[in-house]
């Protein structure tokens, strides 16, 4: 089974430049603690060059009591995540997220547009239906 079959295709993104609190509040419309943080790729594609999680939020602003409206997603994001490719095996994916604690990945095409974001959940899913 592959990353493609078993991801989820509507994935929540947000550019880099853009404020920290604008992207909390997609969070909060979205009702999800994570996206994935693009920019414009080939083909005006967009490409993930990051991510971006309600807990790295907390822990650039909250724990640092600073000004969310005075910071960007770049400035809380991590850079260079784990990324699959819909080809990729399900279970080998697994292993690199188990092995990096990660719990969500950006899925990615051949040129590293967006595709999707495969998490642990998904991967249970498909393990035990």
């Amino acid at each position: 089974m592959n990353v493609g079959e078993k991801c989820e295709r509507d994935a929540v993104a947000i550019g880099a430049f853009e404020n920290l609190t604008t992207a909390a509040q997609l969070m909060r419309e979205k009702n999800v603690g994570f996206v994935v943080v693009v920019e414009p790729g080939f083909d005006n594609r967009l490409k993930a060059i990051g991510v971006l999680t309600d807990r790295d939020i907390v822990r650039t602003v909250v724990a640092r009591e600073a000004d969310s409206r005075c910071l960007t997603v770049e400035d809380a994001m991590s850079s260079h995540p784990l990324v699959a490719q819909l080809p990729d095996d399900l279970l080998d994916t697994a292993m690199k997220m188990r092995e990096r604690k990660v719990r969500r990945v950006p899925v990615v095409g051949s040129s590293g547009e967006l595709i999707g974001v495969l998490s642990v959940d998904d991967v249970l899913d498909a393990l035990a239906p």
